[in-house]
């Protein structure tokens, strides 16, 4: 029975990526992620959803082999000065989806306030207090 591991090495061989690129983009080191996709190390759920992240696939996937859940698949708009500030910040796709689910995350808290469009300027503050806060 394949583990999450053997998932996880399966799917980043799958993308035509190195132990080396996948750790790079989870933000964990190359021999933490080679110990996980040789079953000698367990994961956190942090870790988990980075490598996820970083593979473009859910958690669901990895940790069952499945895709669970009945949420049609929904396209994903990203904000045009968003897109500005992701390019000169050099974010990736996945950094980039992640700091408009921490926004829409922040608007959802805030029900009673209205939603503003945010400019350039303010999508890089965002995207630095971000950071402060999660690293």
């Amino acid at each position: 029975m394949a583990t999450t591991g053997d998932r996880i090495r399966d799917v980043r061989e799958a993308r035509g990526l190195t132990q080396e690129q996948l750790a790079k983009l989870a933000r964990v080191s190359k021999s933490f992620l080679s110990d996980v996709e040789n079953n000698n190390k367990n994961l956190s759920s942090q870790l988990l959803l980075q490598i996820a992240t970083a593979l473009e696939v859910s958690v669901d996937y990895l940790l069952s082999g499945t895709v669970h859940g009945t949420v049609p698949h929904q396209p994903v708009t990203i904000p045009p000065n968003l897109s500005t500030a992701a390019a000169e910040l050099n974010l990736t796709y996945n950094q980039t989806l992640e700091l408009l689910n921490a926004q829409m995350s922040v608007i959802a808290r805030r029900s009673n306030k209205s939603e503003k469009e945010l400019s350039v300027k303010d999508w890089k503050e965002f995207h630095i207090a971000i950071k402060k806060l999660f690293g």
